[in-house]
């Protein structure tokens, strides 16, 4: 998940308050200015009196050279390291990603940001951005967080839908109003997620409520940022799931609140890549999968050889996280 700090040097209040407005996560002000960045909002703050000290938590290193990265990549493993350079094509920033080096780019444009972020198509993944112009801030900031990462699906074909009877049902009320073919991803197993599309249809019983997604049952697994993945029930308010459409496009959503009620279900069963998978549905006309065009199909309708968006991956997960090792789940 990319990052985004803002320099605010000399100080400008219109600038810190333009920063806080674009959703930034922290914010670099001169040293002793930490408590009027506090008096505006809730963010962390670099200073010498902030939540990072400059010199002790966080470190700026003017890179001349690929003779700095070894020292680079000593100090990234304990601090936070800010790059600083007057020529960004001179910078060996490839080689301190493929090493895995935590950097932090500083950047003075968006174009320098762009650069930064698409290093080795995968780029560092977070940025200090430096400007005193409050327009040219709130322009990059918008734009960097129309850059959505990739969340990679395919096509399964349905086999079977059944009811199983009651159980209990997640509804997550994100604090997006979500498009139609956008989502969550939803699944029995954490290496088959089924995209699950939200309440963004209407219909003649029930208002559209575009910020929700009647997820599934409690116990199955949702995408999270970072790669990871959560089990709805662990979702509670303020948590960050992932929004994803059918085209893989990807953002990040915080949790409003979450809805547990007793339900009937249903078990959606479906073949990926000769690979059965599965996921437990509410038994109801507004839960609806997501087809190849970002179509919404009602659970109740499904049937036997419909295509709908899955995402897949080939490793286990431990306490959520991505890990090399076979995992077997039924």
């Amino acid at each position: 998940m990319r990052k985004i700090w803002v320099k605010v040097d000399p100080w400008d209040k219109d600038l810190v308050t333009t920063a806080l407005e674009g959703g930034v996560d922290g914010i670099m002000v001169p040293d002793g200015h930490a408590a009027k960045v506090k008096e505006l909002g809730r963010v962390e703050v670099i200073a010498d009196d902030g939540d990072l000290v400059p010199g002790k938590d966080v470190i700026l290193f003017e890179i001349k050279s690929g003779e700095d990265e070894e020292e680079i990549l000593k100090i990234s493993k304990t601090k936070k390291v800010i790059l600083q350079t007057t020529d960004w094509t001179i910078i060996p920033l490839e080689n301190l990603i493929a090493k895995g080096a935590e950097v932090i780019a500083q950047v003075k444009n968006m174009e320098e940001a762009m650069i930064a972020f698409g290093i080795l198509e995968k780029g560092v993944k977070q940025i200090l951005f430096h400007t005193t112009d409050a327009l040219e801030l709130k322009k990059a900031l918008s734009a960097l967080a129309a850059l959505e990462d990739k969340t990679p699906l395919s096509v399964a074909e349905i086999i079977a839908v059944s009811p199983i009877g009651m159980g209990d049902r997640v509804c997550v009320d994100t604090c997006t109003n979500m498009l139609p073919g956008q989502g969550m991803l939803v699944g029995n197993s954490s290496s088959a997620l089924f995209l699950v599309h939200a309440e963004s249809i209407s219909n003649p019983y029930v208002a559209p409520r575009p910020f929700r997604v009647n997820a599934g049952a409690v116990h199955a697994y949702t995408r999270v940022p970072e790669g990871k993945t959560r089990y709805l029930s662990e979702l509670s308010a303020g948590s960050k799931v992932l929004i994803v459409d059918h085209q893989g496009n990807t953002q990040v959503g915080a949790v409003g609140r979450l809805k547990i009620e007793k339900r009937p279900m249903m078990l959606v069963t479906a073949s990926v890549n000769g690979k059965e998978i599965s996921t437990i549905l509410q038994n109801a006309e507004t839960i609806r999968l997501t087809d190849p065009d970002g179509q919404a199909k009602s659970v109740v309708e499904l049937k036997p050889g419909d295509k709908v968006m899955v995402a897949l991956e080939d490793a286990g997960r431990h306490f959520g996280m991505k890990i090399e090792e076979t995992i077997t789940e039924k």
